[in-house]
């Protein structure tokens, strides 16, 4: 433990933001971190608590009490061995984790939770600066060969712990360029991608290959997200070839909102609005990008996607952006002695909402309207929760002007040819059906052939994409091997 008395002396310190009119004029990064002094006097506010809930908060396990130790101590090097020891990635994490950990904090109960987000988020950041992160080549070849679908985080995790075992692994991504929803979903301003890239090039030293624009299977024709793949394997060829196969795509089937008027011109997925703008961020050229400018923006769904396609419109030069929520407004402050150590529900408002955006909640779409095809507007109605049930208000009825309109409401589960090219069964959700108990876990009804991440969980946090490719990779390494030395 730090300093005995060092959460009574020290205030939270939050990490700082640059101002909105600055950050919007491009698409950097502008969470300003904290300084190493500001991070050793953050960490001697962690209590090093015989029962260290954040610990069991965080979907990774990270060994918070030890890593906050050691930055108070100036120890930054161990620092980073202890937090890498639980997470492949800080780097993704301490920039888009929403932090459950803290949430988990023993300090939570009665004051501010220590901001282990913004320790990690040092630690990583300045092992990148000091040279310490280095690739971890095996000593020695097992001479298998595992083939990972999908190269978001949990494929990533998943295939760097089979590269350090030993294992010959191939990573197949259906996009240009890797990373998955952590390259294509997540706005450059929240994480740039520069931190994906250097990620790969320390992979491809330990050995891993990557096979971009090869799509796996067959893509839904009446799919409305763009497939950039220009190459297809099947199945057979890769469980032929390989004597693992690890399934870790993306959940990309978006929640749709079959109203009258869904097929109007200007009524979008999130996920065909996002892409685009990271696409053009990389210096490529799209002919017809979706784009917000001058427009009357809303967007439906009040989670993350939603907030993300708030922040782009603004950067894009929205004339008004609008955020509409189904359900009810959740509370300011959460009740921590009624849900402590728990995620609370409450209110969140993020940078992207500070930048500019009109929310509203307990509403509901009945309509999108429109003339010649195109859409104007949309008409709407309130709701209130009866017996369990959303029961639209009488006499709340309104209409909204709408020049485009991003569907953010989640995914429901992933693209189902994958699965089905493998002839994997799916749970009632339409995920890959596969348990994750120690032994067998993250086999799925097909032999050699696993799944992990949102492939099998459905959507989710990156942190638990990470949690799931690590585990994953101990089952497979287990399987090829009969035991396995990696951490689970």
């Amino acid at each position: 433990m730090g300093k005995i008395t060092g959460f009574m002396e020290f205030e939270r310190i939050e990490e700082g933001y640059k101002p909105v009119t600055e950050r919007l004029k491009n698409y950097k990064e502008f969470v300003i971190g904290l300084s190493p002094e500001q991070a050793m006097t953050q960490s001697a506010r962690c209590m090093d608590c015989g029962t260290p809930f954040c610990n069991s908060g965080c979907p990774v396990n990270n060994i918070i009490p030890d890593f906050n130790d050691l930055v108070f101590n100036n120890d930054w090097q161990n620092a980073l061995t202890v937090l890498h020891s639980t997470n492949n990635f800080p780097e993704f994490t301490g920039r888009i984790c929403p932090a459950p950990c803290e949430a988990a904090c023993t300090l939570n109960v009665n004051d501010d939770p220590v901001g282990i987000k913004s320790i990690e988020h040092a630690i990583i950041d300045k092992g990148w600066s000091e040279g310490w992160v280095k690739p971890l080549p095996p000593a020695k070849k097992t001479g298998k060969k595992v083939a990972v679908v999908g190269s978001g985080p949990a494929g990533l995790a998943a295939a760097q712990q089979l590269a350090r075992a030993g294992h010959s692994v191939t990573v197949y991504e259906k996009n240009d360029r890797v990373g998955g929803l952590l390259r294509y979903g997540i706005p450059d301003f929240k994480m740039e991608k520069t931190h994906i890239d250097r990620r790969v090039e320390q992979m491809q030293a330990e050995g891993v290959v990557f096979k971009t624009g090869v799509l796996v299977g067959a893509w839904p024709k009446d799919s409305k997200v763009t497939n950039w793949a220009n190459e297809t394997i099947t199945a057979d060829q890769l469980k032929k070839e390989f004597d693992a196969v690890l399934l870790t795509g993306g959940s990309e089937q978006s929640r749709d909102l079959p109203v009258p008027g869904r097929d109007l011109q200007g009524v979008h997925f999130a996920m065909e609005f996002l892409p685009q703008q990271n696409k053009v961020n990389a210096g490529d050229s799209l002919k017809g990008q979706l784009r917000a400018d001058g427009k009357h923006v809303i967007v439906i769904g009040g989670g993350d996607t939603g907030s993300d396609c708030v922040g782009t419109s603004n950067r894009h030069g929205a004339a008004h952006v609008t955020q509409f929520e189904v359900m009810p407004q959740p509370p300011e402050h959460e009740d921590k002695p009624l849900v402590w150590p728990y995620w609370p529900l409450k209110l969140r408002t993020s940078s992207s909402h500070e930048e500019g955006c009109e929310r509203e909640f307990a509403i509901s779409t009945k309509e999108f309207m429109g003339e010649n095809g195109k859409l104007t507007g949309l008409k709407t109605v309130h709701v209130e929760m009866k017996d369990g049930k959303l029961t639209e208000i009488p006499g709340t009825e309104k209409i909204h002007r709408a020049d485009l309109v991003l569907l953010a409401m989640g995914f429901v589960n992933p693209v189902a040819t994958v699965l089905d090219a493998f002839g994997v069964d799916k749970d009632a959700r339409g995920n890959a059906k596969a348990h994750t108990e120690e032994g067998s876990g993250y086999i799925t009804n097909v032999p050699k052939v696993f799944a992990a991440g949102d492939m099998r969980r459905g959507q989710s946090l990156v942190v638990w994409a990470i949690r799931e490719g690590r585990q994953a990779a101990r089952a497979i390494d287990q399987f090829l091997m009969g035991d396995s030395e990696l951490p689970r």
